[in-house]
């Protein structure tokens, strides 16, 4: 049994296809995940967007992304039917899961070198509550009618 990971599938099918038949690509894909013992997190239909390139004659498509969890075996599947539908006009699988640990791991660093960083100057770990209004009022006075012009600087 393999360990489920997540995914993330985005595929792009051709801007004139109906509602009806981009059901159908869901639910194929849908098919595919069960198969396999995967589940479907979350689907996004991000609608009609210009393409970076035309792909046979296409210079629109409609984008739709989907966050899967499940085995690896189900992205070879995934990629072998989307392949041969002509719905399809592209598609991309990804692996998100490791990405999505380092950032935490990262997360995670920060917030404890903020919390030494806070004890060393005598002040409690976490910022109190009234720190935060005070830094929340401070990020609103940043915007480009206060003055504030960005990490480009004087230019």
């Amino acid at each position: 049994m393999s360990t489920a990971r997540q995914y993330e599938l985005i595929y792009i099918t051709a801007p004139e296809i109906t509602d009806e038949a981009l059901a159908e690509v869901h639910t194929q894909v849908l098919a595919v995940v069960d198969r396999f013992g995967g589940t479907i997190e979350k689907t996004e239909n991000w609608g009609r967007r210009k393409l970076a390139y035309d792909i046979g004659r296409q210079r629109e498509g409609t984008y739709v992304l989907e966050v899967i969890n499940g085995p690896g075996a189900l992205t070879s599947e995934l990629d072998r039917r989307l392949r041969v539908l002509d719905a399809v006009i592209r598609h991309l699988v990804v692996r998100v899961d490791e990405d999505l640990a380092v950032a935490e791991r990262s997360r995670v660093r920060r917030k404890e070198a903020m919390a030494r960083r806070r004890v060393k100057r005598g002040l409690p770990p976490e910022p109190t509550e009234t720190e935060r209004r005070r830094h929340e009022e401070e990020d609103d006075t940043d915007g480009p009618e206060h003055g504030f012009r960005g990490e480009r600087g004087d230019r």
